[in-house]
């Protein structure tokens, strides 16, 4: 088998990313931080159920501006996945193929997702 001289596809370096592409590529990464985020639910639930002293540490990490920053990207990784989800059921369906439907969609998504975040964070802090 002579391997020499066989075409390579190119690499990601090679292509332009489009819009399509990051929303793909962001659709995983909110997935796997969904899945890391529940951890520190998980965490909190289990130190919720353990006693005061490790309510305390928990509550105290999740309080802190570190603590707030992960539930913030928690929050709009839970909103996009889900946007994102309900457009991929749209496909799945055979509606939104067309190019400038996925464009127009994908923006929907982003802006879906940002909007309930802050809805979620402002309403939150709100009904405090």
């Amino acid at each position: 088998m002579a391997t020499g001289n066989r075409p390579l596809s190119p690499h990601l370096q090679v292509y332009k990313p489009q819009l399509t592409s990051v929303l793909s590529i962001l659709h995983r990464l909110t997935g796997i931080a969904l899945a890391i985020g529940t951890l520190l639910l998980v965490w909190w639930l289990v130190a919720a159920a353990s006693g005061p002293e490790a309510y305390d540490a928990a509550q105290g990490f999740i309080g802190s501006i570190i603590g707030r920053l992960l539930l913030l990207g928690w929050t709009f990784a839970l909103f996009y996945h889900l946007a994102n989800g309900i457009r991929h059921l749209a496909w799945d369906s055979g509606w939104g193929f067309e190019l400038s439907t996925a464009y127009s969609t994908g923006w929907a998504v982003v802006i879906v997702s940002i909007v309930l975040t802050l809805v979620a964070w402002v309403g939150g802090y709100a009904a405090l």
